[in-house]
């Protein structure tokens, strides 16, 4: 990691300070003088949604049960690593960040300081989700020479995310400045950008739960008096192009490569049960027919008594030119999806379940599942339903307890990052640390972990060397160590 932090301190320095001795020399007229914002924050963005949605193919969904891997099965079988490209991704993302931020506070843009506050403190939060404890005030310090920077505690640096998310709002509502033309996540929409903040710190507070005293009560704040997320027009998505590499991170994979992941059998089991259309948006039907489709579902884990095999994913996540593709399908491209007015919805639901907000579950809830609907433009005439209203009236789908909203958020966080795991391992500490709380899920098949869900990742392994003092300390504050059962704060 500390090599990490001096290529990251190198990478700031040569953006924003030339050489003195050699600076009338090299001075070019015709050639800015620094880099444009307008520039570095594509980059920004596109690295870390990149990360973001190629964890939730190889991490993400498999971990949560929503597919399952048929090749390299350590994570379904709970023999975890590091998984370094997790911390590698996100840090290295940040490098574009830290410039970005300082050009703005030095020029009083406080608009682009605003959306780039919230863009940090949701890279930050997938950090400190999967970790525990990580560099977090001092990880980025490369402009002051900080290369061994310390592991805050989960607790502090979620206080401060929500400090700074509220900060952002403030400042994205202020209308001093402008994003600019380089936004390719929101379109430079100050208030696009609004919307995402205050929604990322609903998700925060609900993903703390009780370990924020007033957690309810600053739910309940946000929802009377700011903007949140209404609509699917309103999704914190990333649209990507269609040639590489600017392509969604599936499509060039190799064939074999993609197949090493599939539709697993416990989403299959509650999809099926219910004649879910989203079926055939997240996975190719076996027979390839849209209108009457056939699917099967491998288990996650590996053992004599588990399934191998399962149905591939959705056509929109990789065209092979022997099966229907999303085009004949009449389905848009995959985007990178960071926050959906479906899973604020299932926030609302939640949040009124719990007694936070002042609301009825049940419209919440409701609105939840249309919108995941809506979003993969699915065909419910496939599945015998006329409409969604058909879909939804049935008995299985009512609204009965807090374990209901969970099945269907779980279901719509489909290919949201690590954001499944982070849920199903909220939920796991709800029900006590048993999956018998959990209708809908079971532990892998034939584990290695004695049928206990895994809390966090390892720190990666050169922490231990280019990073020894900080990395000591952080994990004499987990009990058992650097160890993926080692419970964090989110879940003391």
């Amino acid at each position: 990691m500390k090599l990490k932090y001096i290529i990251l301190a190198f990478s700031l320095l040569t953006l924003s300070v030339s050489c003195e001795k050699f600076e009338e020399m090299n001075e070019n007229p015709n050639e800015p003088a620094e880099v444009s914002t307008n520039v570095l924050l594509p980059s920004a963005i596109r690295q870390s949604v990149n990360t973001h949605v190629t964890e939730s193919f190889l991490l993400g969904n498999n971990i949560a049960q929503l597919t399952a891997k048929t090749l390299r099965t350590e994570v379904d079988d709970y023999r975890w690593n590091a998984f370094p490209t997790v911390w590698e991704g996100f840090y290295k993302s940040l490098t574009d960040i830290v410039v970005i931020e300082r050009k703005a506070v030095e020029d009083g843009n406080e608009v682009l300081e605003g959306a780039i506050i919230v863009l940090k403190s949701w890279i930050f939060s997938n950090l400190t989700n999967s970790y525990g404890d990580i560099p977090y005030t001092s990880a980025i310090n490369g402009f002051d020479s900080e290369f061994t920077p310390e592991y805050d505690l989960q607790e502090d640096i979620y206080a401060d995310l929500l400090d700074e998310l509220s900060r952002a709002n403030t400042l994205l509502a202020s209308g001093n400045g402008m994003i600019g033309s380089g936004d390719i996540l929101l379109g430079g929409d100050a208030n696009h950008w609004i919307r995402f903040c205050n929604s990322l710190r609903l998700r925060l507070l609900m993903t703390a739960n009780n370990q924020i005293q007033d957690a309810g009560t600053q739910f309940a704040q946000i929802v009377a008096e700011e903007d949140i997320i209404t609509s699917n027009n309103e999704n914190v998505i990333l649209d990507y192009l269609t040639g590489f590499p600017n392509q969604f991170p599936t499509l060039p994979l190799k064939t074999g490569d993609f197949d090493a992941v599939a539709l697993s059998s416990t989403l299959l089991g509650v999809m099926d049960e219910n004649k879910d259309p989203r079926l055939s948006r997240y996975a190719r039907p076996d027979n390839d027919d849209y209108s009457n489709p056939t699917f099967t579902g491998a288990d996650n884990g590996v053992g004599e008594s588990c399934a191998t095999s399962g149905s591939r994913l959705g056509a929109q996540f990789f065209d092979d030119p022997n099966q229907t593709s999303a085009t004949e399908l009449g389905l848009e491209d995959p985007n990178g999806m960071i926050i959906t007015y479906a899973e604020v919805a299932f926030l609302l639901a939640e949040a009124a379940d719990k007694g936070w907000i002042d609301d009825a579950v049940e419209p919440h809830y409701q609105n939840g599942i249309k919108a995941s609907m809506d979003y993969y433009q699915v065909n419910y005439q496939a599945f015998g339903w006329a409409d969604f209203d058909d879909f939804y009236n049935q008995a299985s789908l009512a609204y009965t307890n807090r374990q209901d909203i969970w099945e269907q958020k779980w279901q719509a966080l489909y290919f949201n990052g690590l954001e499944p795991y982070f849920e199903l391992r909220r939920w796991y500490f709800e029900s006590e640390m048993s999956f018998d709380g959990i209708p809908f899920m079971n532990a892998a098949c034939e584990n290695n972990n004695n049928n206990e869900l895994p809390l966090r990742f390892l720190y990666p392994g050169e922490e231990q060397s280019l990073n020894e003092a900080a990395y000591q300390t952080a994990i004499e504050r987990l009990d058992g160590g650097n160890n993926f059962n080692a419970r964090i704060w989110l879940v003391e």
